[in-house]
């Protein structure tokens, strides 16, 4: 199927994330989301309880931890988080990066959707300071109810 309407964009913590493939496009449940992600941006050490998490570099330099190895990847490269496993990334290209994660079952996807905003503009959004201990708290909460563990901090 050819999407001719305009992709949904989220602003996703520091990210923009674009929805490529909505987890009700078909009957697989299969998302693909695009993320433009700046320099040092990390998500926090996590896991996902029902589904697997493909990652594709489509620009830039990611330092991958899976588990207790860590990866680089750049233009390309693809990695497999199996489900079950933590794993997380941090952009070390000064230039930011791009990527698309693909999941089946659409938990990450309504994650993403739970805790972002519509982007304003098709850019990052403004950057934000340190997140607060209520909004630590708020993220891990939305995390468990799509089946997701948040079990470390974001790589440094």
């Amino acid at each position: 199927m050819i999407k001719s309407v305009p992709p949904n964009q989220l602003w996703f913590q520091n990210s923009l994330v674009t929805i490529r493939v909505s987890m009700s496009d078909d009957q697989d449940g299969i998302s693909v989301l695009e993320h433009r992600v700046p320099y040092g941006f990390s998500p926090p050490l996590h896991l996902h309880r029902a589904e697997d998490e493909v990652l594709h570099v489509l620009q830039g330099e990611f330092r991958v931890k899976v588990k207790d190895q860590e990866h680089r990847l750049g233009t390309g490269d693809i990695l497999l988080a199996p489900k079950g496993v933590p794993h997380t990334y941090r952009v070390e290209s000064v230039a930011g990066g791009r990527c698309l994660t693909i999941t089946v079952c659409g938990d990450f996807e309504r994650f993403v959707r739970a805790v972002s905003r519509p982007a304003e503009r098709p850019e990052l959004p403004p950057p934000a300071g340190a997140p607060s201990a209520d909004a630590i708290q708020a993220l891990r909460a939305a995390a468990a109810k799509h089946g997701i563990e948040l079990v470390g901090p974001p790589l440094q």
